[in-house]
């Protein structure tokens, strides 16, 4: 009879094959000047810049002109010839908007945004509830980036666990604790595809629903193997990952936040409360990722987990109102933008902060 112990090491052994052999299966092999037709679906959102836009497909990077605008969820035909992971010349041939309500929903989320507020306020609010790099401004793009905040503009991990503790607060107050969480494992898979199917939002949902299906079954979960679980269930179902800077980014920062996050947080006791969280989380993350975003950008900025500190504590409020302003904005035009502007004062602080430090 097999022990609750060998079953785990025999689950997590046939994942690590299965990732090997369908990384080898389905990786695609480019050579140099040959001509390609790309049919596929956007599943990453087009960063946006002032007359192109930039798509990551099939582990290619890709320019194309800024219009017609392609979408996250759009089904897309493009020729191009291969240069060094790039395709050269690309030609758009089709693009097909997806009619699937979600994106349907998303689409009118974000334009609901746009009308309502100004950039860069609006963009990040769009970037921090959904995910979309598509509406942030190129110059505010290049600022986060330079202060090391880009991993909050967009939605990552961090979105996942707030809406999770909102979804569970709400459900709770009608239903019993083990009834409600399916209905938050219904909520954050429902918004994993609104925000991107991203990595790190991937990994955030299946770590977190190891955690609520361990809860609902009694049972004990180690953080360090629902990381493993989640890197090796995504690497199975999409290999291509493997090579995702956004993936390695995410499953790093979650690693060193397990191994130095509580370390950090008592050595700054000294610290105001409000304060310390922020910067022990991102001290912890920085020790992992900074590395990383050197070797691949030649560039690291030292204040980075001061700048942080200073602004994580927008986030829940900007996530959770956004949302809330975002959703009812649709069905009450004139109640949604009084809800979105009690959030303007949080997104100017952000975009300051930002500003003042980049």
């Amino acid at each position: 009879m097999f022990t609750k112990k060998l079953k785990t090491r025999l689950l997590f052994i046939s994942l690590a094959a299965l990732v090997i052999f369908r990384y080898f299966l389905t990786r695609p092999v480019y050579v140099d000047n040959q001509k390609i037709r790309i049919t596929t679906r956007v599943l990453q959102e087009p960063i946006k810049y002032f007359s192109r836009q930039k798509l990551s497909i099939t582990g290619l990077t890709i320019y194309l002109p800024l219009f017609p605008e392609i979408n996250y969820g759009d089904t897309v035909v493009i020729e191009g010839i291969i240069q060094k992971k790039q395709l050269i010349n690309p030609v758009l041939v089709s693009l097909k908007d997806n009619n699937f309500f979600l994106y349907r929903f998303r689409q009118k989320i974000l334009a609901f945004y746009q009308k309502t507020l100004p950039e860069p306020s609006a963009g990040l609010i769009a970037g921090t509830v959904l995910g979309s790099k598509g509406s942030l401004t190129a110059d505010f793009w290049d600022k986060v980036k330079k202060t090391g905040t880009a991993h909050v503009v967009v939605a990552s991990g961090m979105n996942v666990s707030i809406l999770a503790g909102f979804l569970l607060g709400i459900t709770t107050v009608f239903l019993p604790r083990r009834k409600a969480i399916p209905f938050v494992l219904l909520g954050i898979f429902g918004y994993s595809i609104l925000a991107g199917m991203a990595a790190p939002i991937i990994r955030a949902a299946i770590m977190g629903s190891v955690a609520f299906i361990a809860q609902e079954t009694g049972r004990l979960v180690s953080a360090w193997r629902a990381l493993c679980f989640s890197a090796l269930l995504m690497l199975a179902v999409k290999p291509e990952w493997l090579g995702d800077l956004g993936f390695l980014l995410s499953f790093v920062a979650t690693a060193s936040l397990l191994l130095f996050e509580v370390k950090i947080r008592k050595k700054l006791a000294f610290v105001p409360a409000f304060f310390r969280e922020g910067l022990s989380t991102s001290l912890a993350a920085q020790i992992g990722v900074s590395p990383i975003l050197f070797v691949t950008f030649g560039q690291f900025n030292p204040l980075s987990p001061f700048i942080n500190a200073l602004v994580l504590w927008t986030v829940p409020a900007i996530t959770i109102i956004g949302a809330v302003g975002g959703i009812v904005g649709l069905l009450l035009p004139s109640l949604g933008k009084i809800i979105l502007y009690l959030v303007y004062p949080l997104t100017w602080w952000f975009i300051k902060i930002v500003q003042i430090f980049s």
